[in-house]
């Protein structure tokens, strides 16, 4: 299979560095020129195409760039393409690109996925063999899919060694607003918080414990990526802020009461968490 991969940062990097590493002929596309160098220097694609070229040698078109800009990009490829050939995207949220794609005349060459892996960094030299070994995927409105497609692309997660999940976009917008978007959020928020207050950052150096990096860790994550996401996902987002909002101002009214009971009450309830994420753990332990 010859897979073009547009956007050379983390996520695409570590797509065509693992897919490159089981003998997929892959080539890069990326508008940035020392992403393309740092492609070919840490040997994430055979070598670098326009898009031009790419349309005439792949099979399948990779689209690993920040979701405000995957909708047009969609759209152009598929103009452009063959019927034989095939595109997903791997973008944060779903609903926009399906809503842009739904009536596109080739819209059946499309295949809308999320790889549920990342890390905090960004660019090329972020790209990792491994890091979506294990990890779970989701395809979107696969119905609108053709088969081969479908397959093709699903084909490739399986190679990554992904569990690939189903449900339609606008649920997985849904979803994603409070198990991904919302930490995120959290993180940023609480970095700007302890900022304010500890203006000498020495301090913050000294006193920081694990548990703090591990909370504030997504605050180091990519601004124009996440900036690009939060606007795409803004209603959704809007609504899991109203929940925590709502939770924060609970917890300072029962910690500004002394109410020592009411706080152990709300943390026990919050430790119910561990059994959901048990669930994932076994699941991931199952897959591999």
């Amino acid at each position: 299979m010859k897979l073009c991969v547009i956007g050379l940062g983390l996520i695409g990097g570590s797509i065509a560095k693992e897919c490159r590493s089981l003998g997929y002929e892959v080539v890069g596309v990326d508008e940035n020129p020392m992403h393309q160098e740092k492609a070919i220097d840490f040997g994430l694609v055979d070598r670098i195409e326009t898009i031009e070229s790419a349309l005439m040698m792949s099979d399948v078109f990779c689209i690993a760039i920040p979701v405000d800009a995957v909708e047009a990009v969609s759209l152009s490829l598929l103009d452009q393409i063959k019927w034989t050939q095939t595109i997903f995207d791997v973008g944060s949220t779903k609903a926009n690109v399906c809503a842009a794609v739904k009536t596109h005349p080739k819209r059946s060459r499309f295949v809308a996925a999320h790889p549920l892996a990342g890390t905090e960094f960004s660019g090329p030299g972020a790209a990792i063999l491994n890091l979506f070994r294990g990890k779970k995927n989701i395809v979107t409105d696969e119905d609108l899919s053709d088969e081969d497609a479908l397959e093709s692309v699903l084909t490739i997660f399986n190679d990554l060694g992904m569990q690939s999940l189903f449900m339609q976009s606008e649920a997985h917008d849904r979803h994603m607003a409070y198990v991904s978007h919302l930490s995120h959020v959290s993180a940023f928020t609480l970095s700007l918080t302890v900022l304010d207050i500890e203006q000498d950052q020495k301090q913050i150096f000294n006193l920081a414990s694990t548990g703090f990096e591990s909370t504030v860790r997504l605050a180091k994550s990519n601004p124009e990526t996440w900036a690009s996401i939060f606007d795409k996902n803004s209603s959704h987002l809007s609504d899991a802020l109203d929940g925590y909002i709502r939770h924060l101002q609970h917890f300072k009214q029962v910690i500004e009461s002394g109410d020592k009971v009411a706080a152990k009450e709300l943390m026990q309830k919050a430790n119910e968490i561990k059994r959901v994420l048990n669930g994932l753990k076994m699941n991931v332990v199952k897959l591999s």
